[in-house]
C-alpha cells in the first residue's frame, strides 16, 4: 500500500530521540512508543492520515481492510490517525495508532529492537531471567493530571479519550482495546499487568472483562480481595506504553511474573517505574496515558456486546468495573487502538509471535521433548488458540510425539483443541498441507485420540457436553517410508521458474511443496530409470523391464512386495488368471 500522505508532522513525534529522553528526566535504553513511530516512518511502515477519520465509524473498519482485502502480511502497515473526530464531530487532540505494534512481523521486529531470527530466543531468556524495573519519581505519563471533580467536566474525564468502536454496528460503546490492566496480589505483592478490554460506561466509569477462561492475575486478586471483605480493587490502566511493556503484557505468562519485569528482560534493562497517583501502584514511566481507579468486588453489571477475536460478538455477561480516580497522560500522548476481532489480526499476531517460543520452550525444556523443532499457530479465523502444528524429526519415538502432543494439549486451558504433530517437510501455516498429512500419513483408528474434560476456551459458549469441550490429538508424522512427493524435482521447477521469469509471466508466489522429493521408498534403480528418461533413454528401460515379466502375480501386485527372481517364460497370459492358460482351454 502507498496511501502515505506527509502534510503536518506532529512535533512530538518528530523532536529527535535523545532530546526527548531528557525530556523525560530520566536515561532509558529502550525505545518508547515515540520512538517506535519514527522508526516505523523511517522504515516505510507508516500510514500518516491528516484528513479527519471519525473514531466510531471509519477508523477501524479503514484499517480492518488491510487485514480482510487480500493484502500479504508483509505489504499490512501502521496507520497514525492526527485528525480524530466522533460520531458528533467532536474533535480531539489526541492521535490514535492503529496497526502499530504487530500489524505485521516487521512492525513487531522493530518495537522489541533486534532481528527476528533472535525473537524466540528472547521470550524464552526473559521469562526465565526477568529484570526488575527502575522506580523514578518524576515521569512524562505525569506531564498533566486529572483528578476528582475536574473528571466530571466534558472532555476531561474518558470521553476526552479518541477509544474508537472496534466493530461498528455491534458494539455498543467505545472499547479500550490494547489496555494494560495493572492490579497486585494481596498475598504475595507481586503486580500483574494483563491486557484486557474496557467498555466506556461514562466519564469516570470503565467496564472490564477479564477473560475468565485463562484465570489471569487481575481475577484472582479480584477473588482474593472479595473474599477478605474488601470492597475495592486498585488498579491502572495503561494506553500506550514502550512497545516491550505491550508484548509482555499480551503474553499468558505464570502469576509470579510481574510482566514488567518481563518486559525489562525483553530491553536488556530496567523499565522505567512511577508510582501513580491515587492508587498504590508502579505504572511504566513512559506510558502515554494512565487511567487510575478502583474496581468494585460487590458489584457486577452487564458487559458487552463487543466484537471478539474468536470471529463472533460476545454477548452481554455481567462483569467488573472500575470508578476511575485520576487520569494521567503525556503532554504528548498518542492512543494505541489494536485491530482484534475475526483474525488474522494485529491481536493475534502480537500474541502468536511470542507465544510459539513459549510452548516450544515448555515442551523442549520443561517437558525434556528433544524432537520438536517449530510450534505453530494457526492463526486465520481460529485465532491462534484452537488448531497447533507440532513440527517433529523424522526419528523421534512414537511415545515421544504423544507426549508432545498432551504436553501442547495442557499448557494453556484454552490453547490447543486440535494438536497435530507432522514432520519438517510439512509446512505448519499452510492449512492445506496439514490436511494433507492427516489425510495420508494418520490411520483415524491408530493415530487420532480426544482428550475429553476440557474447558472450552476462547469462543462462543455452548451449554452442549454440560459446557465442556474436548482436545483432538493427531499424528500425522510419517510412521514408514513413503513414495516421493509427486512434482517435479527441484532442479526441473527451478529451471522452468527461470524460463517462466524470462517469458515476463505474473510473479510466482511458490507454495510448498512446490518441487518433489523422497520420503524413503524411493531405490537406485528407479531414480536411475527417471534419470534415463528426462535423458530420453526410456526406452532402454522398456528393454529391462520386458525381462522382468511374471505370470504367478495378480493384477496391480506391487514390485516392491514380491521377491525377485527372473522369470524362465515369455508367456503373455494373463497375470491374474488362476489355473489353466488360456492356450490349454482351447
Amino acid at each position: 500500500m502507498d496511501a502515505r500522505t506527509h502534510p503536518r508532522r506532529s512535533p512530538a513525534l518528530a523532536a529527535p530521540r535523545a532530546a526527548r529522553a531528557t525530556a523525560s528526566r530520566t536515561p532509558r535504553p529502550y525505545p518508547d512508543l515515540h520512538d517506535h513511530i519514527l522508526a516505523l516512518d523511517r522504515a516505510g511502515l507508516l500510514v500518516r492520515v491528516t484528513r479527519p477519520i471519525c473514531k466510531d465509524t471509519e477508523m477501524h473498519p479503514l484499517v480492518r481492510w488491510q487485514f480482510r482485502g487480500g493484502i500479504a502480511e508483509k505489504e499490512r502497515k501502521a496507520f497514525l490517525f492526527e485528525n480524530v473526530v466522533d460520531a458528533k464531530g467532536r474533535k480531539y487532540d489526541i492521535p490514535v495508532l492503529v496497526g502499530g505494534l504487530a500489524a505485521n512481523r516487521e512492525i513487531y521486529r522493530l518495537g522489541i529492537g533486534c532481528e527476528f531470527s533472535e525473537i524466540d530466543a528472547r521470550w524464552v531468556a526473559a521469562a526465565a531471567r526477568p529484570i526488575p524495573p527502575r522506580v523514578v519519581t518524576k515521569a512524562p505519563c505525569h506531564d498533566i493530571v486529572i483528578t476528582g471533580k475536574a473528571l466530571d467536566k466534558p472532555g476531561q474525564g474518558l470521553d476526552g479519550i479518541p477509544l474508537p468502536i472496534s466493530t461498528p454496528g455491534w458494539d455498543i460503546a467505545p472499547y479500550a482495546t490494547l489496555s494494560q490492566y495493572i492490579t497486585r496480589d494481596p498475598d504475595t505483592g507481586v503486580q500483574n499487568m494483563g491486557n484486557y478490554r474496557g467498555q466506556v460506561k461514562a466519564r469516570r466509569r470503565l467496564g472490564m472483562n477479564p477473560s475468565l477462561e485463562l484465570r489471569p492475575g487481575i481475577y484472582n486478586h479480584w477473588e482474593k480481595l472479595r473474599a477478605r471483605g474488601f470492597k475495592k480493587l486498585p488498579c491502572a490502566v495503561v494506553l500506550g506504553a514502550p512497545p516491550c511493556i505491550t508484548f509482555a503484557s499480551v503474553q499468558k505468562l505464570p502469576e509470579s511474573l510481574d510482566e514488567i519485569h518481563v518486559a525489562g528482560a525483553l530491553v536488556g534493562a530496567p523499565i522505567n517505574v512511577v508510582k501513580a497517583k491515587t492508587v498504590d501502584l508502579l505504572v511504566p514511566a513512559e506510558a502515554e496515558i494512565v487511567i487510575e481507579g478502583f474496581i468494585d468486588t460487590e458489584y457486577l453489571e452487564p458487559e458487552a456486546p463487543f466484537g471478539e477475536s474468536h470471529g463472533h460478538v460476545n454477548l452481554q455477561e455481567f462483569n467488573a468495573y472500575m470508578d476511575v480516580t485520576a487520569i494521567t497522560r503525556r503532554k504528548d500522548a498518542v492512543l494505541t487502538s489494536i485491530i482484534s476481532q475475526v483474525t488474522p489480526s494485529e491481536s493475534s499476531l502480537i500474541k502468536r509471535i511470542g507465544m510459539e517460543p513459549l510452548f516450544l520452550n515448555h515442551l523442549n525444556s520443561a517437558l525434556g521433548i528433544k524432537g520438536v523443532k517449530r510450534v505453530s499457530m494457526h492463526e486465520p479465523l481460529t485465532n491462534i488458540r484452537k488448531v497447533i502444528a507440532l513440527v517433529c524429526d523424522r526419528g523421534m519415538p512414537a511415545t515421544e510425539v504423544w507426549r508432545a502432543l498432551y504436553g501442547a494439549a495442557v499448557l494453556h486451558r484454552a490453547a490447543g483443541k486440535f494438536v497435530i504433530a507432522v514432520n519438517d517437510d510439512i509446512d505448519p501455516e499452510n492449512a492445506d498441507a496439514l490436511l494433507w498429512a492427516m489425510s495420508y500419513r494418520a490411520n483415524a483408528n491408530l493415530d487420532i485420540h480426544i482428550l475429553p474434560h476440557r474447558d472450552q476456551g476462547h469462543g462462543p459458549r455452548s451449554l452442549r457436553n454440560g459446557g465442556q469441550d474436548g482436545s483432538v490429538l493427531i499424528d500425522a508424522t510419517l510412521k514408514e517410508d513413503f513414495p516421493p512427493i509427486s512434482l517435479p524435482k527441484r532442479e526441473f521447477m527451478e529451471k522452468a521458474k527461470k524460463i517462466w521469469e524470462e517469458l515476463g509471466l505474473p510473479k510466482l508466489k511458490p507454495e510448498s511443496p512446490w518441487h518433489g522429493y523422497s520420503l524413503g521408498e524411493w531405490s537406485d534403480d528407479l531414480d536411475e530409470a527417471a534419470a534415463r528418461a528426462v535423458r530420453g533413454d526410456y526406452l532402454d528401460t522398456g528393454a529391462t523391464l520386458e525381462k522382468r515379466r511374471r505370470k504367478d502375480v495378480a493384477m496391480n501386485t506391487e514390485v516392491r512386495r514380491v521377491k525377485e527372481t527372473p522369470t524362465k517364460t515369455t508367456n503373455r497370459s494373463s497375470p491374474h488368471k488362476r489355473g489353466p492358460s488360456a492356450k490349454s482351454k482351447r
